[in-house]
């Protein structure tokens, strides 16, 4: 039986990420396969929402070489975002927007034009009856 060949999906080389003086990643390195179940652990402040963050293309590391699907960090984002799919424990990354603004902005992520977005979006809160929610 021949196995499939391991092809790295995410690689991180030396990853840094500092606010002002305070460093939150400090040259991190890992490489995650394809098929592979990885998780992070660690205390609160430990840097894992600013990895996840830089994985998804939503922060800019300060160093180091990333990549998610073969795309690089710094220069394809905007690739990144349309191959990956995300969800937290505690959906942390936009708390402080609304549901439909929500929906509108993970058609953006896609590439979805303006109108297309605004109509999907009301579609979408119309069927899974969530009108009343709109503005949570």
């Amino acid at each position: 039986m021949q196995q499939a060949e391991q092809i790295v999906v995410i690689e991180a080389k030396n990853l840094t990420k500092k606010f002002g003086n305070f460093v939150a990643n400090d040259d991190l390195t890992f490489q995650v396969l394809s098929g592979e179940i990885f998780g992070f652990l660690g205390a609160n402040g430990a840097g894992k929402t600013t990895t996840m963050r830089i994985l998804c293309g939503l922060s800019t590391p300060t160093s180091g070489e990333i990549s998610v699907a073969g795309y690089d960090v710094y220069t394809e984002t905007e690739k990144i975002k349309r191959n990956i799919g995300y969800m937290s424990q505690k959906f942390s990354l936009y708390e402080d927007i609304t549901m439909y603004e929500n929906i509108r902005l993970f058609g953006g992520i896609y590439g979805l034009s303006r109108r297309t977005i605004r109509k999907r979006a009301d579609e979408l809160m119309e069927k899974l009856e969530l009108k009343h929610a709109r503005n949570m």
